[in-house]
């Protein structure tokens, strides 16, 4: 429990300081909602005074910062100058879709990530070993965006995919199999697109990790007393290699967060990062910094759920 507890406080620390951080740029960003309104002859500049004030924009930073944490604790993230809305009602089915996406995303780059790095670690220095490390290295090579873009492009070629959106226009009068399929359909391409800005990073960490267990005595002597290959890599190496690779897994469920936030925009997904750039091209401060904060959210619940597991799985870690 006090580990949970430290770890608890320490992501708190963060959101606390990333939300404090967000607030200052947006602050110190040119211009915000309300002066493109002066710039309306037919609006007031009583009107924008008075508008201003309604949303707190008239007083001061450590008071408007003050009183946004007490609506997130209120579960408000503040209102919205453009939707008129407070920000949790924008921000709920955003959050889910991106979650959607960045969950399903994240279990198919494991599922192919562990055994191909293993693959490739218990062949290192062969044909498939060099295969992979050329095929890593050039998707690394890829701009996320040149990626998305390529993929919307063959889509559009093909037609066999949807190419934005979440769910065709008659939805609701399919039964559940055709739901399924139709919004498989359209995670697709999002997906695919994520899988592949990741999928280097974590083959190549994951051989990495294979690799320098390989080489402790204990393998040698488990060759040597004839234990099967598989077996050995599976059952030994593996377990041996995986402090590395649950720490690996918070990290990389931020990296793909931060990339579902731009393929979300070329994909037309509907998640958080058509309605961040929305909101930062409004200039809607209160959006943004809740739009931010929710993405920081889910970074340092990545982080965490590694702790608790690397916890769970390294004895030395719980001893006091």
């Amino acid at each position: 429990m006090r580990y949970l507890i430290r770890r608890i406080l320490h992501g708190l620390f963060l959101l606390l300081g990333g939300s404090l951080l967000t607030f200052v740029l947006t602050q110190l960003a040119p211009g915000d909602f309300f002066q493109e309104m002066r710039l309306n002859p037919r609006i007031s500049p009583a009107t924008v005074d008075a508008l201003r004030a309604q949303y707190g924009m008239d007083q001061p930073f450590a008071t408007r910062y003050v009183l946004w944490v007490k609506s997130v604790i209120d579960g408000d993230f503040g209102f919205s100058f453009a939707y008129g809305t407070p920000v949790a009602t924008l921000l709920w089915p955003r959050v889910r879709n991106t979650l959607f996406l960045a969950i399903t995303a994240a279990a198919l780059a494991w599922l192919i990530a562990l055994p191909a790095g293993i693959w490739c670690a218990g062949r290192r220095g062969g044909w498939p070993d060099r295969l992979c490390a050329a095929g890593t290295s050039t998707l690394l090579a890829i701009p996320d965006l040149i990626l998305s873009l390529g993929l919307l492009f063959l889509a559009v070629r093909t037609g066999y995919l949807p190419t934005g959106g979440m769910i065709s226009v008659g939805f609701d009068d399919l039964n559940l199999p055709g739901k399924v399929r139709d919004i498989a359909a359209h995670l697709a391409l999002p997906c695919s697109a994520l899988v592949l800005s990741t999928l280097p990073m974590l083959v190549r960490h994951v051989r990495t990790g294979m690799v320098e267990v390989l080489d402790a005595p204990f393998v040698r002597t488990a060759v040597a007393h004839g234990i099967p290959r598989q077996r050995l890599l599976w059952r030994q190496v593996l377990p041996n290699a995986a402090n590395p690779l649950i720490s690996l897994f918070g990290i990389s469920f931020g990296t793909l967060l931060s990339a579902s936030l731009l393929i979300e925009v070329v994909m037309s997904w509907p998640g958080l990062g058509p309605l961040l750039l929305e909101a930062i091209l409004a200039r809607d401060m209160y959006l943004v910094v809740g739009a931010i904060t929710f993405s920081t959210v889910f970074l340092v619940a990545g982080n965490l759920i590694a702790d608790l597991l690397l916890y769970a799985a390294d004895p030395r870690i719980r001893r006091p």
